[in-house]
């Protein structure tokens, strides 16, 4: 899930970083490029953290530095919020020429101003979505209030933001001025989600209302109640992902999906370096998460391991009575599974503490739902110990283990 590090020329022939981030194993549905946060960049959590989750859901994310910030080159000192604007049409170009046309611009924070400006320019683009965005990229200045006078008497002053020491050029804030966004929002044309929390403190949800109301249809907002301003939690970022992809599926025409490669096998897994244990399963033409609880190291994005195998047993029990039903014509409306692992000492052990004496219990409760009579119950409860996974786990397994090539 590591993203490819790329480098592409501006209109300036400044040399930008860039990260894209893929789908695994799998044809993109479509391309996104990701505008970052005023004084922020590629590798920032909020970024790096919703890409990767859009990516889980099919979607190539291009994320970068602008001018002068990250691994990017230039000066910041020189850039505007135009040269962010001219920034994002480029790596547009770039995407084109390359991989693919961008049928999607994401903006966080000032970023968001960004790709709005932008969008119209990229007659591909069919949707814009924003993160904590200001109505008024003049909304900036306040980080660096208590210089105003400075800039404007030395045409430049060193401001810190984020405990970070920037040069702010009057360039910067007179430009800045004369992009008064609901001056063309009516124009947009493009379809529009406004993310925001209502407890962001850096920019308050009332832009997204005055976006919003400055937008024609199709718009729509969705309220991240809880998160912060730089979605500094893991599970708003997966959350975040998972909105904009569900979202884009009704606005962006996307490719129709195509297998996935998992190398002519059932199952494919992989874990990246830099990801606790986050880890992705796939399917010819599905795709899991699977994960471990924070108190051990993972992210808890998804279930365990032994998650999984407790489900594949309760998936596969509740399948098998609803085939056995249906051709019994018996009327079972619902099947409900629980189920439990633990180690427990065999009963005929004479060693108790050794580590042998011990083996896996699988404790499945089952309900069912519908007018059965208790004949039929029991032939159910008898059925269930016959479902092909629960005969797997009770044979004698051999399991061959190589390095590929």
């Amino acid at each position: 899930m590591n993203p490819k590090s790329l480098t592409f020329s501006n209109s300036d022939g400044i040399n930008l970083s860039a990260h894209l981030y893929m789908p695994l194993d799998r044809e993109p549905k479509f391309y996104a490029i990701f505008a970052h946060c005023f004084t922020c960049s590629k590798n920032f959590s909020a970024v790096s953290r919703i890409s990767k989750s859009l990516s889980q859901e099919g979607v190539a994310v291009f994320s970068f530095d602008f001018t002068g910030l990250g691994r990017s080159e230039g000066d910041f000192e020189d850039s505007t919020f135009s040269s962010n604007i001219s920034d994002l049409l480029d790596a547009a170009a770039f995407l084109k020429e390359n991989y693919e046309a961008p049928k999607m611009l994401i903006g966080h924070s000032l970023g968001g101003a960004a790709v709005l400006y932008a969008s119209p320019h990229l007659e591909e683009v069919s949707a814009v979505v924003t993160l904590g965005a200001p109505a008024d990229p003049l909304h900036v200045k306040h980080l660096f209030q208590n210089s105003i006078e400075e800039i404007e008497e030395s045409g430049k002053a060193k401001v810190f933001i984020g405990g970070r020491p920037f040069q702010i050029s009057s360039e910067f804030v007179k430009d800045l001025e004369k992009k008064p966004i609901d001056s063309f929002l009516k124009k947009l044309k493009k379809s529009l989600l406004i993310l925001h929390s209502p407890q962001d403190e850096i920019v308050e949800i009332k832009n997204a209302q005055m976006i919003y109301e400055a937008a024609f249809h199709p718009k729509s907002f969705v309220s991240l109640d809880g998160a912060d301003h730089l979605v500094s939690k893991t599970e708003d970022a997966a959350y975040i992902g998972q909105v904009i992809a569900s979202w884009s599926n009704r606005y962006i025409e996307s490719k129709q999906a195509v297998e996935n490669d998992t190398k002519g096998n059932p199952v494919m897994v992989r874990l990246s370096k830099n990801q606790g244990y986050t880890t992705d399963v796939k399917t010819p033409f599905h795709h899991l998460i699977a994960d471990e609880p924070k108190d051990v190291g993972g992210n808890n994005l998804g279930p365990t391991p032994y998650d999984l195998l407790m489900a594949s047993l309760g998936t596969c029990t509740a399948m098998t009575l609803k085939m056995y039903a249906e051709r019994k014509k018996w009327n079972l409306d619902e099947v409900r599974v629980y189920l439990d692992h633990q180690k427990v000492h065999k009963e005929d052990s004479e060693n108790p503490d050794e580590p042998s004496a011990k083996v896996s219990q699988f404790t499945r409760v089952i309900e069912l739902e519908g007018d059965l009579n208790q004949e039929e119950r029991q032939r159910l409860l008898e059925i269930a110990n016959r479902c092909p996974v629960h005969r797997t786990l009770e044979e004698d397994i051999v399991i061959h283990t190589v390095l590929s090539k």
